[in-house]
C-alpha cells in the first residue's frame, strides 16, 4: 500500500510516498480502507517544528480520515466489512477527563496518522459515518468540527439568542459559524479580506469585522455590535496575538475558549486585563469520542454541510499542504486517498 511520511521536521520537502506492507488487524482491531483525509493547521505546525506538544520525524501525518472497514480482527463486534467510519482525533479518550498519555498518543506526532491507503486501529478509535455524509465531508469532522462543537457546548453551552465571535476562515472558525447559527446564536466573524468576509456572511455570519482595517476590533465589537455588552463566547483560534482583543470583546461572565496558535507574535497578557474581563478562559484539546459522536448526530440531523475549500488527489498531498500553508483557503482542505 502507498503511505506518506515526513522524513524530517524541517520543511514540506521531506514529505515522501513509499510502498509499505499491508497491515493485518489483530484482536479488537479493524482494517480501514482510507477514502479521504482532511488537513488541519496542526499537521503543518508539526512538520515546521512549531507545534506546542512533542513531535518526531518519520511518522505518517494527519489525524482526520474517513473510510470503509476492509477487515476485522477477532472479537470485533461493533463493525463489519463495508461499514463507513471516521477516525477519532484522540484514539483513547472516550469521555470525561483526558488520559495523562493524551499528548503522546495523537496521530501525526505520537503515533502514525492516516495519510495512507490502509490503516489498522482499535475498534474504539473509529465511529460510524451516516450514509448522508460523504467520505470527504466526514473526514473534516474529527478535529475541526469537534473542536468547534466542544467550544460551543461546554459547562455553559451556547443558547439561542446569544452571541458568538469567531476569528478567521479556517476549519474550526467556519464550523463554529455554522454550528452557532444552527443553535440560534448571532455570529460575528473577523477576517482581513473583503472577499473572505462575503464568504463568511454566505456561510452564516451576521456581522463581519475586517481586522486589518479595525485593529482594535475587540472594543469595536463590544461597543458597536453588541451595544457595550460584549459577546457570550469567543472561539479563540489566533493565539497570543489575538487573545487580548478577544478579552476586550467578551462580556462579563462570558467565555473565551482557547484553541489554536495561528500567530507566533506574543505581546503577553496583562493580569488586570484578564481579571477585569470578568470572563472564563477555557482551554480545549478537540474533545473525546463522545463529543465526536454527538457532533455526527447533530450534523446528520440538521443537514449541515462542511465547507470544503478544495480536494486534492493522493498524489497531490504535497500541494495540499502548500495550499494550507498559503492561508488562502476557506474551510477545509481534503485529500482524496482512494480516487
Amino acid at each position: 500500500m502507498r503511505v506518506y511520511r515526513f522524513a524530517d521536521l524541517k520543511s514540506l520537502d521531506s514529505l515522501t510516498m513509499s510502498q509499505e506492507p499491508m497491515p493485518t488487524p489483530q484482536r479488537g482491531e479493524v482494517l480501514v480502507k482510507v477514502q479521504s483525509v482532511a488537513l488541519n493547521y496542526r499537521d503543518l505546525s508539526l512538520v515546521l517544528g512549531n507545534y506546542v506538544g512533542p513531535s518526531k520525524a518519520g511518522v505518517v501525518p494527519c489525524s482526520d480520515a474517513a473510510g470503509e472497514i476492509a477487515a476485522v480482527g477477532e472479537g470485533v463486534s461493533v463493525f463489519k466489512p463495508g461499514d463507513r467510519v471516521i477516525s477519532t482525533f484522540h484514539p483513547r479518550w472516550f469521555g470525561g477527563r483526558p488520559p495523562l498519555t493524551l499528548g503522546r498518543e495523537t496521530y501525526g506526532n505520537g503515533a502514525d496518522g492516516w495519510l495512507a491507503e490502509y490503516k489498522v486501529v482499535s475498534q474504539e478509535a473509529v465511529v460510524k459515518l451516516p450514509d448522508a455524509i460523504t467520505h470527504a465531508e466526514g473526514s473534516t469532522l474529527p478535529c475541526a468540527a469537534t473542536t468547534a462543537w466542544t467550544a460551543l457546548s461546554g459547562a455553559d453551552p451556547i443558547r439561542a439568542g446569544q452571541t458568538v465571535l469567531t476569528l478567521g476562515t479556517g476549519g474550526v472558525s467556519v464550523f463554529a459559524v455554522q454550528l452557532a447559527r444552527t443553535l440560534g446564536a448571532t455570529v460575528i466573524g473577523t477576517t482581513s479580506s473583503a472577499a473572505k468576509g462575503e464568504r463568511l456572511k454566505a456561510i452564516g455570519a451576521d456581522h463581519v469585522v475586517n481586522y486589518s482595517e479595525i485593529p482594535d476590533w475587540g472594543q469595536h465589537i463590544k461597543k458597536k455590535l453588541t451595544a457595550g455588552v460584549g459577546v457570550d463566547c469567543v472561539v479563540e483560534v489566533g493565539g497570543p496575538a489575538t487573545v487580548n482583543e478577544s478579552l476586550r470583546a467578551v462580556r462579563w461572565g462570558g467565555e473565551v475558549v482557547l484553541i489554536g496558535f495561528l500567530s507566533s507574535e506574543n505581546p503577553g497578557i496583562d493580569y488586570f486585563h484578564l481579571k477585569g474581563s470578568g470572563a472564563t478562559v477555557r482551554s480545549i484539546g478537540v474533545g473525546p469520542r463522545a463529543a465526536l459522536e454527538d457532533l455526527v448526530r447533530a450534523v446528520s440531523a440538521t443537514g449541515l454541510k462542511p465547507v470544503i475549500d478544495r480536494i486534492f488527489s493522493f498524489g497531490e498531498a504535497r500541494l495540499a499542504f502548500e495550499h494550507l500553508q498559503s492561508g488562502r483557503h476557506i474551510g477545509k482542505i481534503v485529500i482524496d486517498v482512494a480516487g
